[in-house]
């Protein structure tokens, strides 16, 4: 796919920094395994890799404004245009030496969603979509699942970790949905689980307690592959409620009806 500028702009900075981390991610199994030495080493793979896209983004497009996991949130000359950059998504995962985590950078224009990236380095996958053009992954098109039954779905979801506040609302969850399903997944980087949404790897996904660099890239891409998502609460907005569902068409009202259930 031949896409925008910004979007060529987007792929080559997710590009370099996974590059940065793939290097950092091969001397995580030689730290001495302790929670100071460990997470600090990882701490620094993180900025150094939120301070590569940064400079890349910046250097092409120096009025935009910037949301990032690490730095916050920068207004920029043009108020309506921001990046919205998580660089180390699932960075228990790689302080763990587990190859799944990724790279994410969003476009947002006016409030609205309109480019996305998720690159998996360890994978080599590179996920992609603007809006009106299609999801991707690589060269290959993209599409979420056909399956049309709750029954033969397999989902994805983050479990509740440290001081999260949802771990009761999760088990909830949890208890209503495994019975009426095919299983559920907990890969730990909620990026990549909206990215298989979108290739159809997933059927569904859903999540609470999230910020906006965990899933705005994710969002674009889910949708742009055919998929629908929306908050957890019915009427409520994705970023503002920190919650997401996604999935197909299919089986999206069955899936969210359970997750939507009353107690």
């Amino acid at each position: 796919m031949l896409g925008s500028a910004n979007l060529n702009l987007m792929i080559k900075a997710a590009r370099k920094a996974g590059r940065s981390l793939v290097k950092d991610f091969r001397e995580v199994e030689n730290l001495q395994v302790s929670v100071k030495g460990a997470g600090d080493f990882v701490s620094r793979a993180d900025l150094a890799a939120e301070r590569i896209i940064r400079e890349e983004l910046t250097r092409a497009r120096p009025t935009y404004g910037w949301l990032g996991e690490e730095s916050g949130e920068t207004p920029g000359e043009d108020p309506t245009r921001r990046w919205i950059v998580d660089p180390l998504d699932g960075t228990t995962n790689f302080l763990h030496g587990l190859p799944h985590w990724a790279v994410s950078i969003a476009l947002e224009h006016k409030g609205e969603i309109v480019a996305g990236v998720i690159f998996d380095p360890a994978k080599d996958e590179m996920f992609y979509a603007e809006k009106g053009a299609g999801a991707w992954m690589n060269e290959s098109r993209i599409r979420v699942s056909g399956r049309r039954s709750l029954s033969d779905a397999l989902l994805a979801t983050g479990v509740p970790f440290g001081t999260k506040r949802t771990l009761p609302a999760t088990m909830r969850d949890l208890a209503r949905l495994m019975p009426a399903t095919a299983g559920v997944r907990r890969w730990g980087a909620a990026s990549l689980d909206l990215a298989y949404v979108a290739a159809g790897r997933l059927d569904g996904y859903w999540e609470r307690e999230l910020s906006p660099w965990d899933m705005a890239a994710g969002l674009i891409i889910v949708r742009e592959a055919g998929g629908m998502v929306d908050a957890v609460r019915e009427g409520h907005k994705i970023f503002e409620s920190g919650s997401v569902i996604a999935a197909n068409a299919d089986i999206f009202d069955a899936f969210a009806g359970l997750l939507r259930k009353p107690e």
